[in-house]
């Protein structure tokens, strides 16, 4: 690669490009999603004691949601196929993700629900 090439690569957004950048934030938001529902289940079983599980179980499943929302629209607007630098393999990742992140948010906030102390 010589020296303009490598301005240009610099000036279109780097290495990752912005083909990809869409994919990288459905996968973040995914990710994210999955360590906030899994920390309120443990919340919930009285494993850690500080913040609110409710709170939680509702963030995870909204950012599950999110991630859901951008893979797939990552997945609608792209061109070419996997392999072709797009990011559609990290958007077809990003989904069951953001699925998993609602799905354990639900059970946290059902488990929540079932918690709650009456009297």
């Amino acid at each position: 690669m010589s020296a303009a090439e490598a301005l240009m690569v610099a000036a279109e957004g780097g290495v990752i490009g912005d083909g990809r950048t869409g994919a990288n934030l459905a996968l973040g938001a995914g990710l994210v999603g999955v360590a906030i529902g899994w920390l309120t289940l443990a919340r919930v079983a009285s494993r850690i004691t500080t913040g609110n599980a409710r709170t939680g179980a509702v963030s995870a499943m909204a950012v599950g949601l999110a991630g859901t929302v951008l893979a797939v629209l990552h997945l609608a607007t792209s061109s070419g196929g996997p392999g072709t630098g797009n990011g559609i393999v990290g958007a077809i990742a990003a989904i069951p993700l953001g699925l998993i992140a609602m799905i354990l948010g639900r059970r946290a906030l059902n488990r929540s629900r079932r918690t709650v102390p009456t009297g």
